[in-house]
């Protein structure tokens, strides 16, 4: 063999291996980027402690990749949705977005994106039921007590939220038009001081998350006057729900879905659904579920799509029974 031949042989061979090594080699270029989780609510809140509970589980389930948690909370969760619709839908960004998905384009008047037609449904992945919460001051113990004081005394008695338009807001009054009271709406910047002014009494009443005043209506800072869904919590056993007392109309709760930019893949939308069905069944991370009295749901993304669609179009139907001001 003519030694030309064989010296081109040589730098072939290594040329492949250096090209080989350097894919290899972590850092590079060809190195698996992270998921890019955009959470549209701030550190701390019930989706942020939720899904780092299930982080590890799921960079476990997608066979090592990083999971990055990139907090964007603004503007009732538009300035994380918009970061995920701007996104490319590689199967890298994937954002977790919750009721407040569903309400906005009903309380916005412009929104910078289609909530349904400029997403990939991946998976609703589960939910936190609510309770209504009064300060022990108030001289209701159940549902028909207070239908009775807020008839005796309309608009005497105010109902707090976590801001106007919010899901909080709408159980709230969801809750007073179902018993057919009248109370004053007082928005506030969040759950944590909204709940502080139920137990001093600054207000007398309202929804939140079971798993927020758990240790409250323990310790008898706040006294529940019924779940707001379809059954009743571990945490709160002799806590009937609203519909047990007559009220069928109450039936709402807080969820939190997985979706990804317009045009995922659906080989991509398939992964992540399977790694996040993998993730969130995980012993460690379900056990956290049931301490938290939250529940799990990882549907298809056909039964997702189909969710939002419906959530939207009654939380439409919501504000504007509710006359809650379009922004």
């Amino acid at each position: 063999m003519p030694t030309t031949t064989m010296a081109r042989r040589g730098l072939l061979t290594l040329a492949v291996a250096a090209l080989a090594a350097a894919l290899a080699a972590p850092g590079t270029a060809h190195a698996t980027p992270p998921l890019r989780v955009i959470l549209p609510v701030g550190a701390g809140s019930g989706v942020d402690v939720i899904f780092r509970s299930a982080q590890p589980a799921l960079s476990k389930a997608l066979g090592g990749q990083a999971v990055v948690i990139e907090n964007l909370p603004g503007a009732g969760g538009i300035t994380g949705t918009q970061a995920l619709v701007k996104a490319t839908p590689d199967g890298n960004t994937i954002a977790v977005v919750s009721n407040n998905h569903s309400v906005n384009p009903s309380v916005f008047k412009k929104l910078p994106y289609d909530s349904l037609g400029d997403i990939t449904p991946i998976t609703v992945i589960g939910g936190s039921p609510f309770v209504f919460v009064v300060n022990p001051k108030v001289p209701a113990k159940n549902a028909k007590e207070l239908q009775a004081l807020l008839k005796a005394k309309p608009d005497a008695l105010n109902f707090a939220s976590s801001g106007n338009g919010t899901i909080i807001h709408l159980a709230g009054e969801m809750m007073i038009d179902a018993v057919g009271g009248k109370a004053r709406h007082v928005p506030y910047k969040g759950m944590g001081p909204m709940i502080a002014d139920i137990m001093s009494g600054q207000v007398e009443m309202g929804a939140a998350a079971v798993a927020a005043v758990q240790g409250q209506i323990r310790s008898g800072a706040l006294r529940p006057i019924g779940v707001m869904g379809t059954q009743r919590v571990s945490s709160l056993p002799d806590v009937p729900t609203v519909a047990e007392q007559g009220f069928a109309d109450v039936d709402v709760a807080g969820w939190f879905a997985a979706i990804g930019p317009k045009g995922l893949p659906a080989a991509q939308v398939k992964r992540l659904r399977d790694a996040l069905v993998a993730a969130f069944n995980d012993p460690e991370v379900k056990a956290g579920f049931a301490k938290r009295d939250d529940f799990l749901i990882l549907d298809t993304p056909e039964q997702s799509a189909q969710f939002l669609k419906s959530e939207q179009n009654r939380y439409a139907r919501l504000v504007e029974k509710a006359k809650v001001a379009v922004e």
